[in-house]
């Protein structure tokens, strides 16, 4: 059962299709305080009676939810976001934010994901022990800064809080937790499916910076024997950080180098960044300044900020001629003969406003010559650091709608990303190309799935963020995000060949398989590698499976199910599994484990109930070998090699 409750004078943000409207019942909100959930509350729940009302507390002038929690308590989803699986104990900002330091102490990364789920341990209290659990999911659609306090300023208090109180609250009751995520992702519709191609291997890197870069790519992977289906092309191919056009010294005759690679077999995939160049001359530029298409501010100037190519003017998605006009612009592009894209940058990314930048250089100005003591010196630092994406910034930014009204940027924040990547795909559905055409994004609300897939951002060369991949899948795929993974390696830092051979045996089950890495880091091409035959082995093996991994996934899109879930969500009456978050089920019926520790010559791997033990592995010859192995349910130290699966 699926209930609504409106707050205030909600934004319409797309996320659930008007045609679902049927699935909900819409209720009034009429208690400003939370209830204890005492027994006789879950009695209510457990009969379906009253149920919303009594088991969380809606504050109808400011919009705050509270739920009181019991130790036993779990709460899963937020999609991308820190920390782990159970997401108890923190503080998380639905805030999309280009924030490439994905670490613990953070609150938001680049998506905005406002479900989650409570299942409710009744055997931690009460006369109810041993009776079961209780489950309802939250889905807070606000397009505005939405803050989740887990049990972190009180360990037993759930708190979500919303900078601006105007939103469509649904609640979830269900008999389990994948019942819960069926539902929520039948109301906000099926989940996109790339061409098929798209699952192939892909390698990428900021710094291929010419054809000919492309061409050794393509030429090291053949020699070495190791798959390729895609190079992904990063902002070196343009003219000068210019969206939809070309560097034509190093990238020239584009069209025929795109029918190139294709001869090779290889799907070039071009970046596409928010921002536009303010150029005169750029015709991008001066057709989007001509007819009004960009941002505003307060004056009603267009707003201006410098992302990669300086300062730069950004497109009006809250407006649908402006979405129809930027979408259209990648027909340069697909006239090229490109068949794949990938959105950045579009939170939107801002790296300086020019006034504050001038205000900045002033008062840094005003410390020269002087001796700078150390509250001085952070002073110098945050005011630098303080530039990049400020919040002064989003609230100075404007949007004129199809009604012609003017609203804050910062009050739509979230959908900025998920409206630049529906304005490209609603193009390419007028172009009738809607299902061969590959697309995914860094910024994300929930909706967007229905359009692109998401790759997981600026992640670092880190085991942590290995780790961090594995959980952060699960999640995404509660909130319908199926076609998404992570840059295979890490992005930043320097990766080692152990690492990267370890995440090649988780990344070769994520749907978006790619290796991507950073400007000024070791370029980490499988073929550079010294045990080049691991990395043939491990990259071949995806396309061994790919039968069941395709399968998989579009079995999980079209029913409305996760194609990734944490052990409990398969085995709920195990107390065991709600403590696992590095194992996986994977579709309907494998579940994976990675090795995700250094130096590591196995891991210990828990089993629900008696598996096979399928490796993938090779013979003395070096030839594929398949061995499997029948275990009991219980604890196994599994041995795994770095050269198999």
């Amino acid at each position: 059962m699926i209930y609504r409750y409106k707050i205030g004078n909600p934004i319409e943000t797309g996320a659930v299709p008007a045609e679902n409207a049927s699935m909900f019942e819409d209720r009034d909100v009429i208690e400003k305080v939370s209830k204890k959930a005492s027994e006789s509350v879950l009695e209510k729940v457990s009969e379906r009676v009253g149920e919303a009302d009594s088991v969380i507390g809606i504050d109808p002038e400011s919009g705050k939810v509270s739920y009181e929690m019991t130790p036993g308590d779990r709460v899963f989803g937020l999609g991308q976001a820190v920390r782990g699986i159970n997401k108890r104990g923190w503080i998380y900002e639905s805030f999309c934010s280009d924030e490439p330091h994905h670490e613990e102490t953070k609150h938001s990364l680049y998506g905005a994901h406002n479900f989650i789920i409570v299942q409710r341990n009744e055997s931690t209290h009460g006369s109810n022990a041993g009776s079961g659990r209780v489950h309802f999911g939250l889905f807070i659609d606000n397009p505005g800064k939405v803050t989740f306090d887990i049990g972190y300023s009180a360990v037993n208090e759930l708190k979500i809080t919303q900078k601006y109180p105007d939103s469509y609250i649904y609640y979830i009751s269900g008999d389990s937790l994948k019942d819960i995520v069926h539902q929520f992702r039948t109301l906000i519709g099926r989940s996109y499916i790339p061409p098929k191609w798209a699952f192939g291997y892909g390698q990428s890197r900021w710094g291929y910076r010419s054809a000919d870069d492309i061409r050794e790519v393509v030429r090291r992977h053949r020699e070495a024997d190791i798959p390729l289906d895609m190079v992904y092309l990063d902002i070196d191919y343009m003219d000068d950080f210019r969206d939809f056009t070309i560097n034509n010294e190093s990238f020239p005759e584009f069209a025929d180098f795109v029918q190139e690679m294709k001869d090779e077999n290889i799907h070039l995939i071009p970046i596409i960044d928010a921002g536009v160049k303010v150029d005169e001359g750029y015709s991008v530029y001066e057709e989007g300044i001509r007819d009004e298409h960009f941002t505003s501010d307060k004056d009603g100037n267009p707003f201006v900020a410098a992302v990669w190519p300086g300062r730069s003017v950004f497109p009006d998605f809250m407006n649908s001629d402006a979405r129809r006009w930027f979408g259209d612009k990648y027909s340069v592009l697909l006239d090229a003969g490109i068949d794949g894209f990938w959105n950045d940058m579009n939170e939107p990314a801002l790296f300086y406003s020019p006034g504050r930048l001038e205000e900045t250089i002033r008062k840094i100005s005003e410390m020269s010559g002087k001796n700078i003591g150390i509250y001085d010196y952070f002073k110098f630092t945050d005011m630098v650091a303080g530039l990049q994406n400020s919040p002064e910034d989003y609230e100075g930014m404007y949007h004129r709608t199809d009604s012609g009204e003017v609203i804050c940027h910062d009050r739509v924040h979230n959908i900025y990303g998920m409206k630049m990547t529906e304005a490209a795909a609603d193009a390419f559905k007028r172009r009738g190309r809607e299902n061969d055409i590959l697309i995914f994004s860094r910024a994300s609300y929930i909706g967007a799935h229905r359009y692109s897939g998401i790759w997981q951002g600026d992640n670092k060369s880190w085991w942590s963020h290995l780790r961090l991949n594995i959980a952060m899948t699960a999640d995404l795929g509660m909130c319908g995000f199926l076609f998404t993974g992570a840059d295979i390696g890490g992005f930043g830092n320097d990766v080692t060949e152990e690492l990267l051979l370890r995440w090649l045996a988780f990344g070769i089950f994520t749907p978006l398989m790619r290796n991507h890495s950073a400007l000024g880091t070791r370029e980490q091409e499988a073929y550079r590698f010294e045990n080049v035959e691991a990395f043939r082995h491990i990259i071949g093996l995806r396309y061994k499976l790919m039968p069941y991994i395709y399968k998989s996934y579009v079995d999980a899109a079209e029913n409305n199910e996760m194609l990734f879930r944490p052990l409990c969500f398969d085995y709920e009456e195990d107390e065991r599994t709600y403590d696992i978050e590095d194992q996986l089920m994977f579709g309907d019926s494998m579940m994976i484990a990675p090795v995700t520790e250094q130096n590591a010559a196995g891991r210990m791997v828990y089993l629900p109930e008696a598996m096979t033990l399928v490796r993938y592995g090779r013979d003395e010859a070096g030839e594929f070998l398949e061995t499997r192995e029948e275990l009991a349910a219980g604890d196994h130290y599994i041995k795994v090699p770095v050269d198999e699966v």
